[in-house]
């Protein structure tokens, strides 16, 4: 049975200067390439007005490259995911995962939280990192499918798609060519924003990939 897992923890944030609700967000010098952890509803807000700035408009296009392998949903606001019970605060390994079977898992996972908080009085149980089982008072829960439609309202040029990745590996073939997909068209000034859970190893590598395609798009505009 997968269990529900409360993503952030406390000493998530690593980096100085936090944006509030997106972990360890910064930039990479010299390219407009971006790497974070799994943002609150908020926080992804608070990311997308980051990176567009003053400058860039809001209803341009933005690309959001999502590198988690497991299911996300947000409750009051806050992201959770399912987990295996033996991949409670380690690093969740979970296989050939693509982007149909993360989006079908989601939406299994939606239905499940939303049968338990029906059935336990708008509750729901969880797991923290140090597995400590807590309790959810659930007042609002959404897919972050749900979540990235609702964004679109205010940032409509916003292009989310999931590479699911896993954590202790190099990514596959396929994913490579999942992202290079995604920004084909995009022009060398399209904020591209890259997260995992921490925002730490493969969102690292997720960015390392996005600027090795933005220098080929350098090279070609020189030609």
């Amino acid at each position: 049975m997968q269990h529900a897992w409360q993503i952030t923890f406390e000493k998530i944030q690593k980096l100085p200067e936090p944006i509030p609700g997106c972990p360890n967000f910064r930039r990479v010098p010299g390219y407009k390439v971006y790497c974070c952890g799994q943002p609150t509803i908020a926080g992804f807000e608070a990311t997308l007005n980051k990176v567009c700035g003053d400058i860039y408009p809001k209803d341009g296009k933005i690309i959001w490259l999502n590198l988690r392998q497991e299911p996300s949903l947000y409750v009051n606001g806050e992201p959770i995911c399912a987990r295996p019970p033996n991949k409670i605060g380690e690093y969740a390994e979970l296989g050939n995962i693509t982007r149909d079977i993360a989006k079908a898992n989601e939406v299994d996972f939606l239905q499940v939280c939303e049968k338990r908080a029906e059935e336990n009085g708008g509750k729901i149980k969880a797991v923290d990192i140090n597995k400590k089982d807590i309790e959810l008072q659930v007042k609002e829960i959404k897919s972050l499918s749900q979540v990235i439609e609702g964004l679109k309202e205010k940032f409509p040029g916003l292009v989310h798609m999931r590479v699911p990745v896993c954590n202790s590996a190099a990514p596959m073939e396929t994913d490579f060519d999942v992202i290079c997909s995604t920004l084909v068209g995009s022009s060398v000034n399209t904020p591209i924003i890259v997260n995992d859970q921490a925002g730490l190893s493969r969102a690292t590598t997720g960015c390392v990939a996005v600027c090795l395609f933005k220098e080929f798009q350098l090279s070609a505009s020189y030609e």
